[in-house]
């Protein structure tokens, strides 16, 4: 029973929570704005700490697009920000360094969905073209 939350988990939620604050109230940079935090994956030793984020505003699904390199810039300048701030909320010894992943899965469902609803119509269509024979 003790091993189905482990520390890294319930770390990896808090530092998703944090973040995610922080980079709607304390970060000034317009760049992270519309910011969405989907994961944290903290690794085993604690060292390190995978964010991986959305954009809100693009319905870009690449990661060379123009706004998902100015966020990824905008968050590895606020990393030190950052550390610090969930340093101070966490109450860690040593707080995880931060690695930041763009995640391009919302944008890729919308490219599913929207594939899957063209098809939808198209078979409607036919089925239409076949019934009026």
């Amino acid at each position: 029973m003790a091993n189905e939350y482990s520390r890294t988990e319930r770390l990896a939620d808090q530092i998703q929570r944090d973040l995610a604050y922080l980079l709607q109230r304390e970060v000034k940079d317009p760049r992270v704005n519309l910011m969405s935090i989907n994961e944290v994956k903290v690794s085993k030793d604690l060292g390190y700490a995978d964010i991986y984020f959305t954009l809100i505003t693009t319905a870009e699904t690449s990661v060379d697009s123009v706004e998902v390199k100015d966020a990824l810039k905008a968050l590895k300048g606020a990393e030190g920000y950052l550390r610090s701030q969930l340093g101070s909320r966490i109450k860690m010894r040593i707080v995880p360094h931060l690695r930041f992943h763009f995640d391009n899965s919302v944008g890729r469902g919308r490219y599913l969905s929207s594939l899957i609803d063209k098809a939808l119509s198209e078979d409607s269509v036919r089925a239409k073209d076949r019934d009026g024979e």
